[in-house]
C-alpha cells in the first residue's frame, strides 16, 4: 500500500506525545473502532500512527485507493485482517456499511481507526451506520502545553496568537504567514469543492475574511450577508462549511434567564489563532502589540484552550456566554454540574481589579461566589475570592 505524503514528512519531523494520547489508547480499548477528527495539518495521521504503529495506513485521499474501495468495498476492507488507519475515509462513504458488519463480527477493540477532517459529513455517516461501535478525539492544534514540548522554552504570548498550534509550523520551523497563505488557498481551492460546490471561490473567500473581522463578537447574519454580497440562505451554508471543516466554532448564549431579555446570537470564533491573524492580514508578530483585534484573538486564544483541554479528554464543550440586554457580558460559563463557572477575559498584561465588575455582577444575580479570571500577565493569584490566571497557567489552572 502506497504511503500518504503526509504521513512521509511526519517521519522527519520531531515527534511529541499529543495530550488526546492517553484517552484515546483507553477508548480504542473499549470501542472496535475510533474517530479521529479534526482541521487539516493538526496531526490526525501521526497521532493515528503513533497510537497504532502496527497497522497498516491507508490514504482514501489516494485516488487508485479509494477506486478500489468503491469498486469492491467488501474485499478492500477483507484485506486488513488486523485492522487499519483509514485517513479521510469519508472520502469513500460506501465503506461504512460495509465497516458495520466487520465491527459486528468482531471481538477486537481498536482494530479501526477512521480519520477526518470533515466532521459533519464522517459524523453523519458514522451516526448512521456505526453508532455504538465507535468512540470519537477531535484533534485540534497543539495546545499551549504542547508547544512547550516541542520548543522546550517558555512560549511568548504574541507569538502564540500569532504563529498559532499548527504542527507543521513548529515542526518543520515554518514562518506562519509562508504557511498560512498556501493553507488558505488549498483550502479555498480544494476543501471547499469537496463539501460543497460552490461556484464564486472569490467570493467565499472574502466571506471567510469578513468572518474573520468578526471573530469573538456576536453573529450577525444580516451584516454579514450585506457585507458579502450573498443572501442569508448562503450565509448559513458557507458558515456550515467552515464549521464542517473546523476552521469556525460557535459560541452559543447560556440559557439562565434571570428575568432579564437575553441575548440569543452565538459568538463566532477559529479554531486557530493563527489562522485567524492570517486571514486579518497580520503579517508581523509586532503588529499584535496595537491591533484594534487583539482582545478579540485573545479572548479566541483563551476560548480555544478551553475546548481542547475537553476534546482531548474525549469530552464535547461545555463552554458558553452570557450577555443580558443592556450589554453586560461573562465571557465563559462553563457548565460544571448544577453550578455553572464564569469566567472573563482580558488582554492586558497588568490586572486592574475593575476587570472583575462583570464577574461581580454576575455573582449577585446568579447568587454565587468567586470567578476566574483570565488575562494577559504572566502572575496567577487569587484576589478578593476570585483567581486571577495567567494566559500561561491556563492548562494547568
Amino acid at each position: 500500500m502506497e504511503l500518504n505524503s503526509k504521513f512521509v514528512l511526519s517521519l522527519l519531523m520531531p515527534l511529541i506525545q499529543r495530550s488526546a494520547f492517553a484517552k484515546a489508547t483507553r477508548l480504542a480499548k473499549k470501542f472496535p473502532a475510533l474517530a479521529i477528527t479534526g482541521p487539516r495539518q493538526s496531526g490526525k495521521t501521526t497521532f493515528a500512527k503513533m497510537l497504532f504503529p502496527q497497522k497498516a495506513y491507508v490514504s482514501l485521499e489516494n485516488v487508485d485507493v479509494r477506486q478500489q474501495a468503491e469498486n469492491d468495498p467488501r474485499s478492500f476492507l477483507q484485506r486488513f485482517k488486523k485492522g487499519a488507519i483509514l485517513d479521510e475515509v469519508q472520502r469513500a462513504p460506501v465503506l461504512f456499511s460495509y465497516l458495520q458488519q466487520v465491527l459486528d463480527e468482531t471481538k477486537t477493540k481498536g482494530l479501526f481507526i477512521l480519520t477526518g477532517s470533515n466532521q459533519f459529513l464522517l459524523q453523519e455517516n458514522i451516526s448512521q451506520t456505526l453508532a455504538g461501535r465507535i468512540a470519537y478525539i477531535e484533534l485540534l492544534p497543539f495546545t499551549i502545553n504542547e508547544i512547550r514540548k516541542i520548543r522546550k522554552k517558555e512560549p511568548r504570548l504574541n507569538n502564540i496568537l500569532f504563529t498559532g498550534g499548527y504542527p507543521a509550523i513548529y515542526n518543520r520551523r515554518l514562518q506562519p504567514e509562508e504557511w498560512f497563505a498556501n493553507y488558505i488557498r488549498t483550502y479555498v481551492d480544494r476543501d471547499v469543492r469537496q463539501i460543497k460546490n460552490i461556484g464564486n471561490l472569490s467570493a467565499f473567500n472574502r466571506f471567510l475574511k469578513l468572518c474573520a473581522a468578526r471573530a469573538g463578537q456576536l453573529l450577525n447574519m444580516s451584516s454579514l450577508s450585506v457585507e458579502s454580497g450573498v443572501d442569508n440562505k448562503t450565509v448559513l451554508s458557507w458558515l456550515s462549511v467552515l464549521q464542517s471543516s473546523y476552521i469556525i466554532h460557535l459560541l452559543r448564549p447560556h440559557h439562565i434567564n434571570f428575568s432579564k431579555r437575553l441575548v440569543k446570537m452565538p459568538k463566532l470564533f477559529f479554531y486557530d489563532t493563527g489562522l485567524l491573524c492570517a486571514l486579518l492580514e497580520i503579517n508581523k508578530e509586532k503588529v499584535l502589540e496595537t491591533h484594534p483585534l487583539r482582545g478579540n484573538i485573545f479572548e479566541n486564544y483563551v476560548i480555544n484552550e478551553l475546548i481542547k483541554e475537553r476534546f482531548n479528554d474525549g469530552l464535547q464543550s461545555n463552554l458558553f456566554f452570557w450577555r443580558d440586554n443592556k450589554g453586560i457580558e461573562l465571557d465563559v460559563i462553563t457548565e460544571v454540574g448544577k453550578n455553572p463557572e464564569a469566567s472573563e477575559i482580558k488582554s492586558a498584561s497588568t490586572f486592574r481589579d475593575d476587570f472583575l465588575k462583570n464577574l461581580i455582577y454576575w455573582n449577585k444575580l446568579s447568587g454565587g461566589t468567586g470567578g476566574r479570571l483570565v488575562y494577559g500577565g504572566e502572575e496567577s493569584f487569587q484576589y478578593n475570592g476570585f483567581r486571577v490566571v495567567s494566559w500561561k497557567s491556563l492548562a494547568t489552572e
